[in-house]
């Protein structure tokens, strides 16, 4: 599918060095405003009650992976086909000039590593590598970018997550083979496994055919996985998102109430064919809360033990009129199993989108992406339709519907 690319080189400074040696330095960008309607937000609760009301509002981000940023990478020929690598990527909000990913500097990527023949290795503050190596299969991948991901991005294929402190490794492809492997150090003194993270990834691309497995495995997730912005907290704070209070909206609700967790687990496989202007794709997703109740890594009001448990599967396809129009649909379906007093739930979603290059670097897209959820929440509570990026509606449904641009540079 035609994507803006996200990383549009504008600055860009070259170096010589003695001998063979040659540094390179390029600032890029890419700017994301759009306006949204959304049916129902909560604005709190009243008499016990959930409580919301439509909403019109300004918002950053939607396409790629999501979010307004700029940032510098550079390399330097080392010979021999191998360079020493890096790059610093700030998030902020177009709206408000701030900081995004809880106040950091460069908080959705700052990494340095070397390049050889064989592949990358880099160290960091980085993506997950299997977000990194299936987000091109989803929906999340398509024109919706981030708020197209499954029910609050809870498998990462949004790219949500950065990890902290990781050793990431991701090969040349041969034979049409890349694979890839993390590694986070907990840096916990005398319990190596505390707050570790790793995955592991490989997808085959050949002609109009791709796909893709990866396996994630987090301890203690609520401080390793999902605590690793700015703003977020030890033990006793929930990392993963909130339960609202009388004047504020509750945050990720369909998974939210398992940050006891001590052990987050996810696989996923996807696949794309490409046909004429035609383009179809599919992933599935089971992802696992395990060893609940365990309040050295997060908070349990619920009292939840076991593992809670879900599976999604999405298709999705991207129609090419010409070079400059697409336009995008997607479905997905997500359950719930039981787990201690938290029931099942189920989550429906679909979207719509079309997009329309005015150049190479300017964007102009419309979306739309309606959710159905029934059931019991992690939260105990009757199921809230909650679309990523948004605060979670009130009742069982939400709907949102984005005019936006997005300019590369």
């Amino acid at each position: 599918m035609r994507k803006l690319t996200l990383a549009v080189s504008a600055l860009a400074g070259i170096t010589a060095l003695p001998a063979h040696a040659q540094s390179s330095v390029t600032l890029y960008g890419l700017i994301d405003q759009g306006f949204n309607y959304v049916s129902n937000v909560q604005t709190g609760r009243s008499g016990g009650a959930l409580t919301g009301k439509h909403q019109y509002a300004l918002s950053d981000g939607a396409t790629g992976i999501g979010g307004s940023r700029w940032g510098l990478k550079g390399s330097e020929d080392l010979g021999g086909g191998y360079k020493a690598v890096f790059t610093l990527e700030n998030g902020f909000n177009i709206n408000t000039g701030g900081l995004a990913q809880g106040g950091l500097m460069f908080g959705r990527q700052a990494f340095v590593g070397l390049a050889a023949p064989i592949g990358q290795i880099t160290f960091g503050r980085q993506y997950d590598i299997v977000s990194d190596m299936l987000f091109a299969y989803s929906e999340a991948g398509e024109i919706p970018g981030h708020m197209g991901a499954n029910p609050d991005d809870f498998d990462d294929l949004g790219h949500s997550i950065r990890v902290n402190n990781s050793i990431k490794f991701r090969s040349t492809q041969f034979a049409g083979v890349t694979v890839g492997g993390l590694y986070s150090v907990g840096g916990v003194a005398g319990s190596p496994g505390r707050n570790q993270v790793w995955a592991l990834a490989a997808t085959y691309a050949a002609g109009p055919f791709g796909a893709g497995v990866g396996y994630v495995n987090a301890r203690d997730p609520n401080l390793s996985f999902f605590g690793t912005n700015g703003n977020a907290g030890g033990s006793t704070t929930n990392n993963m998102g909130s339960f609202g209070s009388a004047t504020t909206g509750q945050t990720n609700p369909i998974y939210s109430g398992f940050a006891s967790a001590t052990t987050y687990q996810i696989l996923i496989a996807g696949t794309k064919y490409h046909f004429g202007a035609v383009t179809l794709g599919g992933t599935y997703t089971h992802a696992s809360f395990d060893g609940l109740g365990d309040t050295t890594a997060g908070p349990n009001p619920q009292r939840y033990t076991g593992t809670a448990v879900f599976n999604n599967g999405e298709v999705n396809a991207t129609y090419t009129f010409t070079p400059a129009f697409s336009v995008n649909a997607a479905y997905s379906y997500t359950r719930k199993a039981s787990v201690g007093a938290s029931g099942e739930a189920t989550y429906h979603q679909g979207t719509l989108s079309a997009a329309y290059l005015l150049s190479k670097r300017t964007e102009l897209y419309a979306l739309a992406i309606y959710q159905k959820a029934s059931g019991t929440d992690s939260l105990g509570q009757p199921a809230v339709a909650s679309i990523t990026q948004l605060t979670a509606s009130p009742t069982d449904h939400q709907l949102l519907v984005r005019l936006g641009i997005v300019h590369t540079f």
